[in-house]
This record gives C-alpha cells, sequence and structure tokens, in this order.
C-alpha cells in the first residue's frame, strides 16, 4: 500500500517528544519571563502567578533536562539559586513569543468560534 504522505517515524516522535515540552503552558509562560534575565525560584513562582511550587518544580527540571535553562546555586546561607535561559532557549522565545503574541490577537476570534460551535451542539 502506497501512503499519500510518507513520513519517517523517528521524526515524529522526535517532533512530539519537544512539543509536549515546549508546548505545555507553564513552559511558555517560565520561558517568556525568563526571557528578561536570570531570576530566583520564588521571583519566578510570582512572576508567572497562579503556579504551584511543585509545578514550577517539575517545569525548571524538564526545561534543565532538555537544555533550556541552567540552575546555578550560590554557596550562601540560605542558598541563592538562579535560572536562566540557555542560548537554546534564547532561542526558543522567538517561536514561542510569535505564539504568545498570536494568541493575544485572536482571542476573540477563538471566543466566537467557541460559541458559534457551543450554540450548534445546544
Amino acid at each position: 500500500m502506497l501512503l499519500r504522505h510518507p513520513h519517517n517515524t523517528e521524526d515524529c516522535r522526535a517532533v512530539s517528544e519537544i512539543l509536549q515540552r515546549v508546548g505545555d503552558k507553564w513552559t511558555v509562560l517560565v520561558v517568556g519571563k525568563l526571557g528578561g534575565g536570570a531570576m530566583r525560584f520564588n521571583e519566578l513562582r510570582a512572576a508567572v502567578g497562579g503556579i504551584s511550587q511543585k509545578m514550577l518544580t517539575t517545569t525548571l527540571r524538564g526545561l534543565e533536562r532538555d537544555g533550556f535553562v541552567t540552575r546555578k546555586v550560590f554557596p550562601t546561607i540560605p542558598p541563592r539559586v538562579d535560572y536562566e535561559l540557555t542560548e537554546l532557549g534564547h532561542e526558543l522565545l522567538v517561536p514561542v513569543g510569535a505564539l504568545g503574541e498570536w494568541a493575544r490577537k485572536n482571542t476573540e476570534r477563538v471566543k466566537a468560534a467557541r460559541a458559534k460551535f457551543d450554540g450548534t451542539r445546544a
């Protein structure tokens, strides 16, 4: 059987894994905030707003693992930890910023489409 749109399964898997990380709502918000420079954990948590300590920790660990964020510990009492975007993280700011801008510009259009859809289902 001939596929109409042949694709490489490994490529699809790789793209899917990356999009799972960068498409997450908390990732988008954290990367956006870190675009302004290094931040401490609680400073970042306050700037993002609405994120739990556990979720911010999980998000930052994932971003660090994937090479988007660095974590620097300063030997002070209490310990100070700063998070900062890597070069790869700064490159991610471009599509993340574009997606955020698109969302802001099209919020009303999406709401209207949802209302229309929901009205036809009622």
